[in-house]
């Protein structure tokens, strides 16, 4: 078998994963080839870890039986057709990108980015803000999305004993399951929280945002095409919606002149939302795990249709 590694990983990494593959497993690291023969070896390939462009796929490769995605998100590879079996990152950066949520949420909420500047300036005010903080405790919370990150931030908005609702277009397990359906439920709602995959394009429409209270605060971790951006801005310059933590924009980086930028309702948290120390240490663990099932004929973890988007 030739697993194929398209990232770019450090020695100690590719030294752990030399060391944790099966004899008759054959590595080939992009990484250590000349371009012009990369794309090749690729073909070539009977497993693969990573995400390489998505028009290497138009012709093969014709042996590939197993692909871990090291990603959560993976729409660019909606169109590709492929027998393989294949498994993306979703619960490996769940709960780093749940907790970038909440924590900006709660940035909010208890207003600390001004604090910061606050402090940046040997500034103090105090007593006054007070009045002007939220809590987190108790929200109306709809959550966008049932896969491994919705669930995730589900869970831990349960430590605040706050109130969700699950939204999900074909998971029966949700609460709602269509846009008009959330647009009824939006003014009663203090907090939208979107984990929506980027199949899902344009979900949150200007008619969604519109319905959202002017108190209710926004929250993106999902993708930014899922949401009308110009709709999203309109409605926070013009008070119509209390605040946004966005960790996905339309545009990456997000452009300088983006009114985003500097909105003090605004938290931007640029595409890190999943984090983590050592994480191609930790994409390589679940590579291995993965392999070890499929090469024994057990389900993968964290199994995906690349056609549905999940």
């Amino acid at each position: 078998m030739d697993l194929f590694i398209y990232p770019t990983l450090s020695e100690p990494v590719k030294t752990q994963l030399q060391l944790h593959t099966p004899n008759d497993v054959a590595l080939v690291f992009r990484q250590d080839l000349p371009e012009s023969e990369q794309q090749a070896a690729f073909q070539q390939a009977d497993a693969l870890l990573g995400n390489p462009p998505s028009d290497w796929f138009d012709n093969g490769p014709a042996r590939l039986a197993f692909w871990q995605i090291d990603s959560a998100g993976f729409d660019k590879f909606s169109g590709v057709k492929t027998s393989a079996q294949v498994a993306n990152m979703g619960d490996y950066f769940a709960w780093p990108c749940a907790e970038t949520m909440i924590a900006g949420i709660l940035g909010l909420y208890r207003r600390i980015p001004e604090l910061a500047v606050l402090q940046s300036r040997s500034e103090w005010i105090g007593a006054p803000l007070r009045e002007q903080m939220q809590v987190l405790r108790g929200k109306r919370v709809v959550v966008l999305g049932t896969g491994t990150i919705g669930m995730a931030v589900k869970q831990m908005l349960g430590g605040f004993d706050c109130s969700v609702r699950m939204l999900a277009r074909t998971d029966p397990q949700a609460d709602l399951h269509s846009a008009d359906e959330l647009i009824t439920e939006l003014p009663e709602t203090d907090l939208v929280i979107n984990c929506l995959p980027g199949t899902a394009r344009g979900f949150v429409s200007a008619a969604v945002i519109a319905a959202m209270s002017p108190t209710c605060v926004y929250a993106n971790v999902g993708r930014g095409s899922t949401t009308d951006e110009p709709a999203l801005i309109d409605a926070l310059q013009t008070g119509k919606l209390g605040g946004a933590v966005l960790d996905v924009t339309e545009t990456e980086p997000l452009p300088t002149d983006s009114p985003l930028w500097t909105m003090p309702t605004v938290l931007l948290t640029q595409h890190t939302g999943g984090g983590l120390p050592n994480e191609d240490g930790g994409k390589v663990a679940q590579l291995l795990r993965n392999l070890n099932r499929f090469r024994a004929g057990q389900a993968l973890e964290n199994a995906v249709e690349l056609g549905r988007g999940y």
